[in-house]
Parts: structure tokens; C-alpha cells; sequence
């Protein structure tokens, strides 16, 4: 477990020396997005020493440290606000809808893939290998703009762009930032309708590329299974075909297949911002993007600590439940 742990507090130190090291090498003038271009020489270097840019780079790093673990990532040049609480905003929607996408992946993509494994080079595992292929190919941008074209714009089944519409924006008292939750919290059913039906079609979006490694890697694992010695031991003592594969090819590959639904969620957390973009969603993704072309670095630095502690978080998830899943890794 102190391996464990070291590992954490190493990765994570990387994770800030990285963020650093590149919120002090972009070509943007930290200074002159504060004071702006027609301060005088006088104003800039008073601001210039305020920020603390005189101090040796060293200096500089053990600061940011210390202001990282204290939650202070500054105030945002776009919005005007502490970039935490831009994050504390913004951060719910791009969570909402990363794990609806990671659901939908998981309960279609498992399946999919213990079934290809199971009747390999049969019809179901050549679907399975297109489906994975398309995943990994199809831009997702052109996938959502065809998707709200043909979904919202000529069949009306799903909601438009945005996260509600526009007669329940802020009308949702807010207590878990999560819209779907809160409206089921508040017995709201036309809000939690309305809410579903925008989050729906990005959210499978994501699930169907998430679905694509999910299947990919269940088969994977599967087939390393199925043609292990007791998996034949077992289909000589007479166990029926279903009891084989999902009592015990398939408790076994629940300890690797832990690894990567985490590694999709994780991917689907940092890798939503062109989804965000495209369907306007009020989420992390596009707050670091506005950002990005603002000049605004507190804010995507601070979006991108974020999105690197969640990474590391997961990985601590999955290895806590490696030894709750595998009793000999205790």
C-alpha cells in the first residue's frame, strides 16, 4: 500500500511540474492579460512582482504547490472568477455526462465483447470488429453534427444543443450540479425529461466510443480465457456453455476489465471537448477550450490539474478494487 501511495504523490508532483512548466513557456504574457497593453512600466512590474514572476523558478514551483493543494488555482482573466469555482460549475456537467457515456459503453460493450469471444469468427464477432473499427475511425465531430442533423434537426426525437432548455435553465434548484439527479431529487419529471433528452445523444456518442475499446479489449481478454485449460476442465465435467463462459472465464477477466472501463472514463472525462463544443455543453471541456483561445492559463491550467487528478484518482479507484475483486493481491 505505501508503494501505492508514493506512486500517487509522484505521479502527482509530475502532473504539477508538467502544468508548470508549461504555463511558463507558452508565448502569453501572464502579466499583460492582468494589467493589460496600456499599462505603464511602473504598473507592470508592480504587478509583475505581486505574481510572484521574480522569484527563482524554484521559489515559483513550491508556491504553485502549495496553492494547488489549497485549491487556488487564481482568478480567471474571461470570467472574473476564482478559477475553483469556474471548475466547481463547470466541472458537474462534464461528470454527468462522461459517466452516462461510460454506462451506456459498459452495458452494451461488455456483452458485445464476451459474446464475440464466445462464438468467435461467427456473425456477432464480425459485427463486433466493425463496430470497434468504426469507433476508432469515425471523427466525432462529423458523428454529432449528422447526429443533431438527423436526430434534433429532421426527427425532433432528442433535445437540441445546450444542457436543458431554455425554460428550465436556472430554475433547477441545484444541490448535486448533476441536472438528471436533482431534477429526480426535486420530483420534477418534465425537468428530468427535458434534461434527458439533451444528454442523450452526446452521451451515446461517448458510449459508442468507449463501447468500441470496452468490446475490443472484453474480447480480447475473453479469447485469452476460453482457450485456457480450465475453461476445457470445465466443459468436460458436463458444465453447461453459459456457466462457462460468464461463472468463470468471465469472473477472471473482471480484475483487467476494472483497468480499462476506468481508462474510458477517464478518456471520456479530458476527451469530451469537441462533444462539448458541438453540442454546446456548459462543461469542463469547453471551459478549457474558451480558455485556451482567451490566453486565460490560470483556467485551463487549472481545468487541466483537474482533469490529471482524476486520472490519477482512477487508478487508485481500480487498484483498491483489484484487491477487493482479487483476494491474493492483499
Amino acid at each position: 500500500m505505501s508503494g501505492t501511495v508514493l506512486s500517487l504523490v509522484l505521479t502527482l508532483l509530475g502532473l504539477l511540474l508538467v502544468t508548470f512548466i508549461i504555463g511558463r513557456v507558452m508565448p502569453i504574457d501572464p502579466v499583460l492579460k492582468v494589467v493589460g497593453d496600456r499599462a505603464s512600466q511602473a504598473q507592470y512590474d508592480a504587478a509583475y512582482q505581486a505574481m510572484g514572476l521574480d522569484k527563482p523558478l524554484y521559489i515559483q514551483f513550491i508556491g504553485y504547490i502549495g496553492d494547488v493543494l489549497g485549491g487556488d488555482f487564481g482568478r480567471s482573466i474571461s470570467t472574473g472568477q476564482l478559477v475553483i469555482d469556474d471548475i466547481k460549475r463547470v466541472f458537474p456537467a462534464t461528470l454527468e455526462l462522461a459517466a452516462l457515456g461510460t454506462l451506456i459503453g459498459v452495458c452494451a460493450g461488455v456483452p458485445l465483447g464476451v459474446i464475440a469471444a464466445a462464438r468467435r469468427g461467427g456473425i456477432i464477432d464480425q459485427v463486433a470488429r466493425v463496430v470497434a473499427l468504426i469507433g476508432y475511425s469515425m471523427p466525432i465531430f462529423w458523428l454529432g453534427l449528422m447526429g443533431l442533423l438527423l436526430f434534433y434537426g429532421i426527427l425532433g426525437w432528442v433535445g437540441g444543443p445546450g444542457r436543458q432548455g431554455i425554460i428550465y435553465d436556472g430554475m433547477l434548484p441545484s444541490v448535486t450540479g448533476l441536472v438528471l439527479v436533482d431534477s429526480l431529487l426535486a420530483g420534477d419529471w418534465a425537468a428530468f425529461k427535458d434534461a434527458f433528452s439533451h444528454i442523450i445523444l452526446p452521451a451515446s456518442l461517448l458510449g459508442y466510443f468507449s463501447l468500441a475499446y470496452i468490446s475490443r479489449m472484453t474480447r480480447s481478454f475473453m479469447l485469452e480465457q476460453l482457450s485456457a485449460e480450465y475453461i476445457t476442465t470445465a466443459r468436460v465435467k458436463g458444465l453447461s456453455e453459459t456457466a462457462v463462459i460468464w461463472r468463470h472465464a468471465f469472473r477472471n477477466i473482471a480484475i483487467p476489465l476494472v483497468t480499462v472501463i476506468a481508462l474510458s472514463f477517464g478518456s471520456l472525462l479530458e476527451g469530451s471537448v469537441l462533444t462539448e463544443i458541438i453540442f454546446s455543453w456548459p462543461g469542463l471541456g469547453q471551459y478549457i477550450t474558451k480558455s485556451l483561445l482567451a490566453g486565460d492559463m490560470n483556467a485551463v491550467l487549472g481545468g487541466t490539474v483537474v482533469v490529471g487528478t482524476c486520472f490519477i484518482a482512477l487508478n487508485l479507484l481500480s487498484d483498491l478494487l483489484y484487491r477487493v475483486l482479487d483476494p491474493r493481491s492483499k
